[in-house]
C-alpha cells in the first residue's frame, strides 16, 4: 500500500511540475481568470440594474448563484484543454509503452495524473474565490454561506469529473487535438442528456436527467447539498479512472 501511494505521489509531482513549466498552462490560467472575473462582475451589474428598476432582489446572493451557474460553461471550456495531453503526449513522445509496462499500476498512474491536473485547476480557482469574497464580504444582507461552499464544491466535482473522462479520452487518442475534440463531444452529450430525455418521454426523461452533469451541477450551485448529485460526480470520476486503466491494459496487451 505504501509503495502504491509513493507511486501516485511520484506521478503527481512529475505531472504537476510539467504543468508549471509549460507556457500553455499560464496562457490557460490567464484566460480563465479574465473570463471568470468578467463573468462575476457582469452578473453583479446585471442584478444591480434589475434592482434599480424597482424589483426586490437580493443582489449579492442572486449574483453569486448566477455566477456559479455560469461557471459551468467556463469549466467545460477550459478542462478539456488541461486533460487533452495527459496520455496523448505520452503517445506522441513514445513513452506510453514504457509507462504501460512499468511496475506502477495503471490505476496509480491514472490517479496521479488526475490529482495533478485537478490540483492545477484548484490553484486557478483560488484567486477567483478570493475575488468573490472581497466583493461579497460586506454584502447586506449577508450571503448564505452554504451557497458559496456547496456551489464551489460543485465546481470542483464537475472539474474532476470532466478531467477524469478527459483522461480516458486522452488515453485513446493519438494526438492532443483529437483528444480535446472528443472530450468536448463526450462532455456535451453527458451534459445535455436531459434534453434528449425530454424528447423521448418517460422513462428516459427520468433516467437521462439523473445522468446529466449539468442538472446535478445546477442543484449544487443553488446551495443544495444533494447526496445523489455528489454520488453522480464521484461515479463519473471513478468511471473515468477505471476506463483509463482498462485502456492502458488493452494497449499493453496489443503490444505483446
Amino acid at each position: 500500500m505504501i509503495l502504491i501511494l509513493n507511486n501516485i505521489v511520484a506521478i503527481f509531482r512529475k505531472e504537476l511540475q510539467g504543468y508549471f513549466k509549460s507556457s500553455l498552462a499560464y496562457i490557460i490560467a490567464g484566460v480563465f481568470w479574465l473570463l471568470a472575473c468578467s463573468l462575476f462582475v457582469s452578473e453583479i451589474q446585471l442584478w444591480t440594474a434589475q434592482k434599480a428598476s424597482g424589483q426586490m432582489i437580493d443582489v449579492p446572493q442572486e449574483s453569486l448563484k448566477s455566477f456559479l451557474a455560469g461557471m459551468w460553461w467556463l469549466v467545460m471550456l477550459i478542462m478539456p484543454s488541461l486533460s487533452m495531453g495527459l496520455y496523448a503526449e505520452e503517445r506522441r513522445h513514445r513513452t506510453l509503452e514504457l509507462l504501460a509496462t512499468s511496475p506502477i499500476t495503471n490505476w496509480a498512474v491514472a490517479l496521479g495524473k488526475l490529482l495533478a491536473v485537478w490540483t492545477l485547476f484548484f490553484t486557478l480557482m483560488v484567486p477567483v474565490a478570493v475575488f468573490e469574497v472581497l466583493f461579497l464580504s460586506r454584502a447586506q444582507p449577508p450571503i448564505t454561506v452554504g451557497i458559496f461552499w456547496v456551489g464551489h464544491l460543485g465546481i470542483f466535482l464537475l472539474a474532476a469529473a470532466i478531467l477524469s473522462l478527459g483522461l480516458f479520452v486522452s488515453s485513446l487518442a493519438d494526438n492532443s487535438i483529437l483528444a480535446i475534440i472528443l472530450t468536448y463531444a463526450l462532455i456535451l452529450v453527458l451534459s445535455l442528456l436531459f434534453l434528449l430525455g425530454e424528447r423521448w418521454g418517460e422513462p428516459w426523461a427520468a433516467i437521462f436527467e439523473q445522468l446529466s452533469l449539468v442538472k446535478h451541477y445546477v442543484t449544487l450551485t443553488q446551495g443544495v447539498l444533494d447526496a445523489s448529485s455528489v454520488i453522480l460526480f464521484v461515479s463519473y470520476i471513478v468511471l473515468g479512472l477505471f476506463l483509463t486503466a482498462q485502456s492502458i491494459d488493452l494497449f499493453r496487451f496489443q503490444r505483446h
